[in-house]
């Protein structure tokens, strides 16, 4: 789990295991709210907008693991805990959207409406019989 601290999102790519790999991608998400928020006190744009960027990037790849998977979410107990993790890293980006300069809001808003729509997904699938 060290290694976690220090990966990003090429790192997470590389897992095998597609649970573990949406598991990795959505702490390395985590993690990049932090920068984020880190970059935007030091005044460093492009530092944020590409923290940001990798958030989105980080679900999406957490989702596409799951998916990837074959599994039935309904049982799943790894969408379930990405369905948790997601709400959580969108309370996180809305707090860090109230944060920020008006000018630099709609960023945020793009993540999180990407990030909204992940999860009502999340919950489709796991509120969801299985497909036949």
């Amino acid at each position: 789990m060290i290694f976690l601290a220090f990966a990003d999102i090429a790192t997470v790519k590389t897992e095998p295991d597609p649970n573990r790999r949406s598991d990795m991608a959505l702490l390395n998400a985590d993690e990049k709210i932090d920068e984020a928020r880190q970059a935007y006190q030091a005044g460093n744009a492009s530092a944020e907008d590409a923290a940001i960027q990798e958030v989105a990037d980080s679900v999406t790849l957490s989702y596409a693991s799951l998916e990837q998977t074959h599994g039935e979410p309904r049982k799943s107990k790894y969408y379930k805990h990405a369905e948790l993790k997601v709400s959580v890293l969108m309370r996180r980006l809305s707090g860090f959207r109230d944060e920020v300069g008006f000018e630099l809001r709609p960023r945020v808003e793009a993540v999180m409406k990407k990030l909204s729509d992940i999860h009502d997904q999340l919950i489709s699938d796991i509120m969801s019989r299985k497909k036949q």
